[in-house]
């Protein structure tokens, strides 16, 4: 089995985990959960019932047919993406962010497409997504909530950490990325192996340099 044949394995599974566990979750609180209806786990985790038309946390920015037709492109482009630098055996790390930025996608796109139809109340595109995550951690003097107020999913999350760690340790990665699918990936291998190849061999150089030095100083 070929190094980019794992890749694809592993980014196609973590994929189906993902997408698998969100969607679970989601039918489990529209079966047993009324709307708005809430369950507190513990004193800063709650689960909620809620439903929003919008982007991750509820955030509303487009509108519904926009969103939907945008996810779907996003992650046409992901998956083109993803392809890409598999073929040019990009590093596994990297690829594992880029899985679960799309298994959130793809956990979201579901519920806009089809959760309308299946519990019958908004045409094909229009459904709405099921959120049930809240962490209420800081409260005023009143016990309001200050933070944190958005209820999410697990596909916002998939999405949210990925990006976040992208930003934070990849960013020479993304960078790269795309002026590196630019060259076909048998090239691209081709060039990786000559700079192994020149990082040995100057290595080499470098210890011979340093055993004649070392025998001149005992001639000496």
């Amino acid at each position: 089995m070929t190094s980019q044949t794992k890749k694809s394995i592993l980014v196609c599974a973590i994929i189906a985990l993902i997408v698998l566990l969100d969607q679970s979750l989601k039918i489990f609180i529209h079966s047993y959960f009324d709307l708005y209806q809430s369950v507190e786990i513990t004193p800063w985790f709650v689960l909620c019932y809620v439903e929003n038309n919008g982007m991750a946390f509820g955030v509303e920015w487009f509108s519904k047919l926009a969103l939907t037709l945008f996810r779907i492109i996003a992650v046409g482009a992901l998956g083109w993406y993803i392809h890409s630098l598999i073929k040019h055996n990009w590093r596994t790390s990297y690829l594992v962010m880029l899985a679960l930025i799309t298994a959130g996608a793809v956990g979201n796109i579901i519920d806009c497409m089809f959760y309308g139809i299946i519990w019958d109340y908004a045409p094909f595109m229009y459904g709405k997504v099921i959120d049930m995550l809240y962490f209420p951690l800081i409260h005023n003097s009143a016990g309001e909530v200050i933070f944190f107020r958005p209820v999410f999913n697990i596909a916002d999350t998939a999405i949210t950490t990925a990006i976040f760690i992208v930003l934070l340790f990849f960013r020479h990665d993304f960078n790269n990325s795309f002026e590196a699918i630019k060259t076909p990936p048998t090239e691209s291998m081709q060039d990786q192996q000559e700079q192994t190849t020149d990082t040995l061999e100057q290595q080499d150089e470098e210890q011979n340099d340093g055993k004649q030095n070392d025998e001149k100083q005992q001639d000496e």
